[in-house]
């Protein structure tokens, strides 16, 4: 008896094609465009939601370029994002927090855009779990960080790397993210995260992704910059901020790196631990630029390798026009949005500035200080500007003038510090802000200057540059100090009383709001300045809002309707005629355009 044999004929075709593809003949020559946009902080549409006017940046103009390239059929196009987008704009902040059951607009977005992988930024961490859990299985495409790993499993939170294919070529795409989150954000922001230090994650990974993966080509795509002495770290300190240059150097096998976080531009390259060149590419932020990676690989045979010529790239996207299908596919999020902005908040009677808090007492942070301190019922408040020259005339106040006022999505803490700790956390803060005045001739305000001694310009008559970043300049509501600009850091900051009245005690201990950026130690005002560990600022804290402080001043404005702002002047700065004159010097030169 013979037996037949019964064939399934869609199971045999399947397997002939998967065969096929496995094995599809790699060409001789080969040229791949590898395309990176980073730190797009919510730039999706070129249109500034807060002033009503159209840009010239925006994912919509990258879109354009990009769709240009993919025409050009004698390159392979790879579209990669290196994270850092999910805070900055109006736009997502309503898919973050307001709008929650429709599709994110950045998945709208970037699926349309066909982009290939991403990784995953600090700013994207603080939109919290909700919005990047969802966005996890929103994207078409792996969103990556090898070495933010789940404390439970030990594995990667997120995809670590993947494998993108173009014409049998295997492309491997290693994600990193800066593991300086813990240093900036809550911790229910990341719960059940913690982040490894890049060189080390990159050590483990590329050695998995050469042995398992055998890839042709291998990009990095790491969301941290390329300084990594900023803030005053040590290159061999594990958890460096911007490590992407000591994986470059320390880890060989990258052929190309894609950097991002720093808001820099760069392109360069450098010789690894081994001896091969790496490089190096960063279009800095808001989508401006484009940064593009030319690989042209040739086939050796001999060596059974490609050879690689690697050139790179800043795309300005200013002169690529909208995409039309781009704007018309993501109309509905325009209009939700510049619904939202244009909602009414309250009314306020006075125009505010935030350049007067520059210089001293200035209504637009006191309007911050009063909100938080009725909040959280604190004893004092800490913030500082978070615009550099912003004016909210008075009128109608929007959602929008509140993204003005408060930039960030920081949660509110109320955390106890001792007296003699907000002294030094005062000193801190004044240090990064003011001159130790010599004479009245001196300038106030720390500016960036030149061998001469002399304020630095982009160009004859032009504002001058401040030394230190004004959203660290912290000032505090609540007691009564003076700031001596005649004495050192150190010597300057004298609390008289509260301002109800009531003594002022170094040895007491006091409750104080307070960003979460600066309560987890953002800035270095509690570490250097106030001498708190980690586990100390972790254990201080008291309470903690369940959403950004932004939401919170929405709703304290809707309840006032009202708002009559004014300048609190609980402290001073002295001698007074140095300060009064530093003062009308230096804003001639920061703002030499006001009138």
């Amino acid at each position: 008896m013979t037996k037949k044999l019964f064939i399934n004929t869609s199971l045999l075709i399947f397997l002939l094609i998967q065969f096929a593809c496995t094995n599809e003949k790699k060409p001789d020559e080969i040229c791949i465009r590898i395309i990176e946009t980073t730190d797009v902080h919510g730039a999706i549409f070129p249109y500034d939601f807060l002033n009503g006017r159209d840009t010239k940046n925006s994912l919509a103009r990258i879109h354009a370029f990009v769709s240009n390239e993919r025409k050009n059929n004698i390159q392979e196009i790879i579209l990669l994002d290196n994270g850092d987008i999910l805070q900055g704009e109006p736009v997502v902040y309503f898919s973050n927090y307001m709008d929650t059951a429709s599709i994110h607009v950045c998945a709208a977005a970037m699926n349309f855009m066909e982009y290939d992988a991403a990784t995953v930024g600090n700013h994207d961490i603080e939109a919290g779990h909700d919005v990047y859990d969802k966005l996890v299985n929103e994207f078409n495409f792996p969103w990556m960080a090898a070495n933010a790993i789940d404390i439970a499993t030990g594995e990667p939170y997120f995809q670590p790397y993947t494998i993108i294919k173009r014409k049998g070529l295997r492309i491997a795409v290693l994600g990193l993210i800066t593991p300086g989150i813990p240093q900036w954000l809550p911790p229910q922001l990341y719960s059940g995260i913690s982040f490894d230090d890049m060189v080390k994650s990159a050590s483990y990974w590329i050695n998995e992704i050469e042995k398992k993966e055998k890839p042709d080509l291998i990009v990095g795509l790491f969301h941290a910059g390329h300084d990594y002495s900023y803030g005053g770290h040590l290159k061999d300190k594990p958890g460096n901020e911007n490590g992407s240059l000591l994986v470059a150097e320390q880890v060989p096998g990258f052929d190309v790196i894609f950097i991002g976080h720093d808001h820099d531009i760069l392109l360069d390259s450098l010789i690894n631990s081994a001896g091969e060149t790496v490089y190096i590419i960063d279009p800095g932020s808001h989508a401006r630029y484009a940064g593009a990676a030319d690989v042209f690989m040739k086939f050796d045979h001999r060596r059974g390798k490609y050879d690689k010529k690697i050139s790179l790239e800043l795309v300005d996207v200013s002169e690529y026009d909208p995409d039309p299908e781009f704007l018309d596919h993501l109309q509905l999020y325009f209009q939700q949005t510049r619904q939202f902005v244009e909602t009414k908040v309250a009314t306020l009677t006075e125009d505010i500035y935030s350049r007067e808090a520059l210089f001293g007492n200035a209504a637009f942070t006191d309007l911050v200080h009063a909100i938080q301190l009725d909040l959280t019922d604190a004893d004092l408040s800490f913030t500082a500007p978070l615009a550099f020259n912003t004016v909210l005339e008075a009128g109608v106040l929007t959602v929008g003038d509140l993204f003005r006022l408060y930039r960030f999505e920081n949660f509110l803490y109320s955390m106890n510090l001792t007296g003699r700790e907000i002294i030094d956390y005062l000193e801190y803060s004044y240090g990064q802000w003011f001159n130790h005045m010599k004479n009245e001739s001196d300038h106030l305000l720390k500016l960036e200057l030149n061998d001469q001694g002399e304020p630095v310009r982009s160009g004859p008559g032009s504002a001058a540059r401040l030394s230190g970043r004004y959203y660290n300049f912290d000032s505090a509501a609540g007691i009564n100090y003076v700031v001596d600009v005649s004495k050192p850091v150190g010597e300057r900051i004298t609390i008289t009383t509260f301002t109800s009245g009531s003594s002022f005690e170094e040895g007491k201990t006091y409750r104080v709001a307070i960003n979460s950026y600066r309560g987890s130690g953002g800035g270095g005002h509690l570490t250097s300045g106030a001498g708190l560990s980690e586990k100390e600022m972790t254990e201080r804290i008291t309470f903690s809002t369940t959403k950004d402080l932004r939401f919170y001043m929405m709703e304290w404005m809707n309840a006032q309707q009202v708002i009559e702002p004014a300048a609190y002047d609980n402290w001073t700065v002295i001698p007074h005629s140095w300060w009064m004159k530093g003062k009308e010097r230096d804003r001639n030169i920061l703002f030499p355009f006001e009138e």
